[in-house]
């Protein structure tokens, strides 16, 4: 009996052990589980880390390579660092002495003005309150202030501020003395292929900054580009510029220069100055556009079609941008394609143009237009004043009364 009893004691010793190690074995294992899921997750946030660092590396190169690309002429829309607000800045009219026509335009002229505070010259451009309403054109010329207003490039006319009357609306632009280029182009017939190739860097330039602000300016041409005293080009007259993300179906611009796609008025957007980088080249290079013709009609069939005549002795190197920019293919033209700019700037046509130093104005220019003075306007042609005054515009029917404000 005392045997049994402790038979049975020793029984719920031993089971009372095997239960301890079972549990044992059990915290053990459970240990060993944190540990491993720990382990494993040390390892994953490791890897994540790593992944993160990876890409902050190789985002930093790719900055380290934007800026060697700046010298390759590749980031050229960085002349922005003095932008603005876009705020417009208001002048007054009496600070000015209106002086000889340079120009006339649909609404108005533009005239040599002095301001009488600083006896500083600038280019004054007038337009007609009635004229602008009648063509419905208000926006136009909002948009046009606007943009001035927001655009600080060294190729691009300078604004100086925005005022009215009863009568007109009031533009101080930048005197730029040396001419038109559309003048200076018809003078000599052609220009030499470095000539065209100094003076379309700068249009490409100029496009590069616009487009980097959403803008599209849609009426490049000759007639649009002036000369400045130093031989480099300045461009103006924003009436069609517009501040486009994605697609507009306004039909504007001047028919030789109209890509196909607004003809078809398919909507189009940025690409459409690359086109006309392309027609002015040519125009530049043979003396004439590629799509000419007396009838805006035939003009726009011969853009649709597309075929391109070059005379011959043509630069191949220039063909073959030419052909790049005036591609109907919007998959294919060169500006809108994965690398945007770069497509352009790396064709082997300006292998050897230095774009940093284009923008700097460190490049000694082909051409340099004789400038007398600060208010020499010989290289314009000469126009008569205007013998009908603007009519005046009642103040309850006057919509321009609270612009820029």
């Amino acid at each position: 009996m005392e045997k049994d009893k402790k038979s049975s004691h020793g029984d719920k010793k031993e089971k009372k052990d095997k239960n301890k190690k079972d549990k044992d074995k059990k915290e053990k294992k459970d240990k060993d589980k944190d540990k491993k899921e720990k382990k494993d997750k040390d390892k994953k946030d490791k890897e994540k880390k790593e992944k993160k660092e990876k890409k902050e590396k190789k985002d930093k190169e790719k900055d380290k390579d934007k800026e060697k690309d700046k010298d390759k002429g590749i980031e050229l829309n960085q002349q922005s660092k003095n932008d603005d607000d876009g705020k417009v800045r208001s002048i007054k009219l009496s600070d000015y002495e209106m002086g000889d026509t340079l120009g006339t335009g649909s609404f108005g002229r533009v005239k040599i003005a002095k301001n009488k505070k600083t006896g500083e010259f600038v280019a004054m451009k007038i337009m007609k309150k009635i004229e602008i309403l009648k063509s419905k054109q208000a926006d136009h010329i909002a948009n046009e202030i606007k943009i001035l207003s927001m655009v600080h490039h060294p190729f691009v006319i300078t604004f100086g501020g925005f005022t009215q009357d009863e009568k007109n609306l009031y533009l101080d632009l930048e005197l730029i003395n040396g001419g038109e280029l559309f003048t200076y182009l018809r003078g000599v017939g052609r220009f030499p292929l470095d000539q065209a190739r100094f003076y379309i860097c700068q249009i490409i330039c100029i496009f590069d900054y616009l487009h980097g602000k959403d803008i599209i300016y849609r009426d490049l041409k000759p007639e649009n580009i002036l000369i400045h005293k130093s031989g480099y080009l300045k461009l103006t007259d924003f009436g069609f510029a517009k501040i486009v993300e994605g697609r507009t179906y306004t039909l504007c611009g001047t028919p030789e220069y109209l890509a196909p796609e607004i003809i078809l008025n398919k909507g189009h957007g940025k690409p459409v100055d690359w086109w006309t980088c392309g027609i002015l080249l040519y125009e530049m290079i043979a003396g004439i556009d590629p799509f000419s013709d007396d009838d805006p009609m035939m003009v726009y069939q011969k853009i649709l079609k597309g075929k391109i005549k070059f005379p011959s002795g043509f630069d191949s190197n220039a063909k073959s941008i030419i052909k790049h920019l005036l591609d109907a293919d919007l998959t294919k033209r060169y500006g809108n394609l994965k690398n945007g700019v770069k497509d352009i700037t790396g064709h082997r046509f300006f292998k050897n143009v230095e774009w940093d130093k284009l923008l700097k104005k460190e490049i000694e220019p082909p051409y340099i237009p004789k400038v007398k003075s600060d208010d020499d306007v010989s290289n314009f042609s000469q126009y008569p004043d205007s013998d009908t005054p603007a009519p005046q515009i009642k103040k309850e029917e006057d919509p321009f009364l609270d612009w820029f404000q």
